[in-house]
This record gives C-alpha cells, structure tokens and sequence, in this order.
C-alpha cells in the first residue's frame, strides 16, 4: 500500500543537470559600472551574432535545397519540409533581431542624456588634444626640413637664378 496513486496530473520537476539561465558574467556585486555595461554588451552582441549566423545558414541551406534535377515524389516532399523548417527558424531569428532593435532603440531613448553627453565631451577633448599634438609634430618637421635648406646655403631663388644665368 506503499504505491503512489497513479493520476493524470502533471508533476513537474527539475533535472539535477539542467542549466537554465547560467550566466557566464561575474556577479554583479563585483562588477562595477563599466564592467557591468560591457557584460551586457557582449551578451548583445552574441544574441545578434547568434542570429544572424541562423539566417546566414538557413539561407544557404534553403539555396542548396534547390536543386533541380529529377526528384521523385519523396525526396521532393522531404527537400520541401527542409525548406519550410528552414525557413521558420530563420522568420524566428528575424523576429528575435527585431526586438533585440526595439529594445535597443528603446534603451537609447531612454538612457541618461548627461552620461552621452559628457562621454562626447570626453571623447572631444581626447580627438582636439591629440589634434593639436598632431600639429606641434608637423610643425617641428616643417621647420627641421626648412632648416635643412638654409643650412644648404641656396635657396631655390639662388638655384633659379643658377640655372638663368648658365642658358
């Protein structure tokens, strides 16, 4: 009398090896802001990859599908339900781009304003400073290359008149 009662309900559990929602990045109390940022665009990025490396392939595989040639009956129902397989998965990845854009561009309507700004102010600052060592560089060699020609002793008023006087 030790049995369990057999019934049709549903007794879910989970599987001592499942591992659903395992995150590769750090936890987040280690993380500061930064890093923080750059874990979750690099899961972006490898959700856009992943992506697009299933349209890329189903592509391909639909294009090899079409084959011509002759088929009979079987093998043309069989390339057919590989075509339209092929075919959800990728409408599923264009779905998945399309709200991964949604969320993205959501995110840039909504995010900080002031942090954009000062990082463009930042990044401004570094470009104009690198700008104006850029200058001081061209300028030295301009004037070390002009230098070089004085200490020649002719000027190329000299060498004109040089070569005037001798035809």
């Amino acid at each position: 009398m030790a049995d369990i009662p057999q019934t049709d309900v549903s007794r879910p559990s989970a599987l001592p090896t499942a591992k659903l929602l395992q995150r590769q990045a750090q936890p987040l109390v280690d993380q500061d802001s930064n890093e923080y940022l750059d874990a979750i665009e690099e899961e972006w990025n490898k959700k856009v990859d992943v992506e697009i490396e299933t349209l890329v392939d189903g592509m391909a595989d639909i294009v090899s599908l079409a084959s011509i040639g002759d088929k009979d009956k079987f093998r043309i129902a069989q390339e057919t339900f590989q075509a339209q397989c092929r075919a959800e998965s990728m409408i599923r990845a264009a779905h998945s781009l399309m709200s991964t854009i949604h969320s993205m561009k959501l995110l840039l309507l909504l995010s900080d304003e002031t942090q954009i700004a000062k990082r463009r102010d930042a990044e401004l600052r570094v470009v104009q400073a690198e700008k104006s060592d850029a200058q001081k560089k061209v300028a030295a060699l301009l004037d070390e290359l002009l230098s070089s020609r004085r200490d020649d002793g002719t000027s190329n008023e000299e060498r004109r008149d040089g070569r005037m006087q001798t035809t």
